[in-house]
């Protein structure tokens, strides 16, 4: 969705504007870290659930168990094609909030609901991108609200929802069946490996494809189908209005021998009440903190960088509008001897367990973080 005016409500007070946070950005935020950690749930299916080490839910969890009355808002994924963010009262449905949608959420009426929460007094932990976040912090105004706490994920940019969405038709008739459950990121091969899986009723018709050969995927990370604001994303900055930030640990080793591979959560934390979260739920959650914050963060070009403009997107989205999906896909994602030699490689080299370490040394030669 675009902002839009109704111009026959409008009264000139210029509030959309002043709490727009791209129009009228936050100019003082947080002048310090308060701490970094690397993680994971400790409990397994948690952590398996989750698209890395399953933070996010154990957090979730334990703000359940240990407020008088909870609320969680987060992104759940809609009939296979749509991503809205929902509100949950019941410790039961956590997972609906959990692992990674590649598709914006969808937040109309959210910013309300959870104001009136707050006002009838309950314990609000709100969970989204960057953007999100600090326009529900506009929104609401009030800077502290004792009872709301604020997570934010590294978002790399988000794919066009159109496209997502007829592609995802398309996969509908071509693979049959009736689609259950959608995981942009599933931890079949390896929490290294990203897969992207649709679950059938029909198991035998279940989809899997690593980010390598899927279709979508590889349109996404190529920066052709990503959303025009996210090439000149103004939330990408150390400092937060969060209480804390969550993103992945792919090469744990880098960091810590403590670390296993099983999927790994780096957590900045940016306030006093983060802090106190994570000390409150250390039962919950494996956590080793870091002390070279720097180096800890560095590698995560997400975090500072907005996605580059693919200079053929144009081009991408004309054929778009004037192709069928699969003669688009096949135009410019074709499943090439490349595409399945470079499939072939990486699953081999994960499955020999010398992936993590190939790729950097690649990176060391090659000079990039």
């Amino acid at each position: 969705p675009f902002p839009s005016v109704d111009i026959d409500k409008c009264v000139d007070c210029g509030l959309c504007e002043h709490t727009c946070p791209v129009v009228t950005p936050i100019r003082k935020n947080n002048v310090r870290d308060y701490a970094v950690y690397g993680g994971w749930a400790s409990d397994k299916e948690t952590r398996f659930n989750g698209a890395s080490g399953g933070a996010f839910g154990a957090i979730a969890q334990s703000f359940f168990r240990k407020m008088s009355n909870p609320v969680v808002f987060g992104a759940n994924l809609l009939d296979n094609d749509t991503v809205r963010h929902i509100m949950i009262d019941r410790i039961e449905d956590v997972h609906l909030l959990m692992n990674s949608k590649y598709i914006q959420s969808d937040t109309d009426g959210v910013f309300s609901k959870v104001a009136r929460c707050l006002s009838d007094g309950f314990e609000v932990l709100f969970s989204g991108t960057p953007c999100q976040i600090e326009g529900l912090y506009h929104y609401l105004r009030k800077k502290q609200y004792e009872k709301l706490i604020l997570v934010d994920v590294v978002c790399y940019g988000i794919p066009s929802p159109g496209v997502f969405k007829d592609y995802m038709q398309w996969k509908q008739k071509e693979i049959g069946g009736k689609f259950k459950r959608i995981l942009f990121r599933e931890k079949i091969l390896s929490y290294n490996y990203t897969s992207f899986s649709v679950y059938n009723e029909d198991p035998k018709k279940n989809y899997h494809k690593g980010v390598e050969s899927e279709q979508f995927m590889r349109s996404f990370f190529s920066n052709i189908n990503v959303r025009p604001s996210c090439y000149d994303c103004r939330f990408k900055k150390r400092y937060r209005v969060s209480d804390f930030t969550i993103w992945d640990c792919y090469d744990v080793k880098a960091f810590s021998r403590n670390f296993d591979e099983n999927g790994t959560n780096r957590m900045l934390v940016h306030t006093a009440k983060g802090e106190q979260i994570l000390d409150e739920i250390r039962h919950d959650v494996r956590l080793e903190g870091y002390n070279d914050i720097d180096h800890f963060i560095e590698d995560e070009i997400a975090m500072t960088e907005s996605v580059p403009m693919n200079n053929q997107r144009e081009l991408f989205f004309a054929d778009y509008r004037s192709l069928t999906m699969p003669e688009l896909m096949q135009k410019w994602f074709p499943y090439t001897l490349k595409v399945r030699m470079n499939s072939f490689l990486r699953r081999t080299a994960f499955r020999l367990g010398i992936y993590n370490e190939t790729k950097r040394i690649v990176k060391k030669l090659l000079g990039k973080k």
